[in-house]
């Protein structure tokens, strides 16, 4: 379940980013969610879409540059967390 917090923060807090990574434009956005321009780019900037918004812009600008952006966010996030080798995680898993 803290994961799932935690991609939930990842994209709140890159909301911005990831519709830039996107391509898609604020007017098209913005009409996709009932939002004038100006709303809609004032939500983006001070990061204060709903639940809702959140879920429909997701499902709009999901596309490979987008999971990308955030492949790379998860993987700074972890730079400094401990890991093991290849070799070490076989022996852990008992395989040959």
């Amino acid at each position: 379940m803290n994961e799932t917090v935690k991609r939930y923060e990842r994209i709140v807090m890159n909301i911005g980013e990831l519709i830039e990574v996107s391509g898609y434009r604020n007017d098209y956005l913005a009409g996709k969610l009932g939002l004038t321009t100006v709303n809609f780019s004032a939500k983006k900037k001070r990061k204060t879409f709903t639940l809702e918004e959140i879920r429909k812009l997701a499902y709009i600008i999901d596309n490979d540059d987008v999971q990308d952006y955030l492949m790379v966010a998860e993987m700074e996030e972890r730079e400094n967390e401990e890991t093991i080798t290849h070799e070490e995680l076989f022996r852990r898993m008992g395989w040959k």
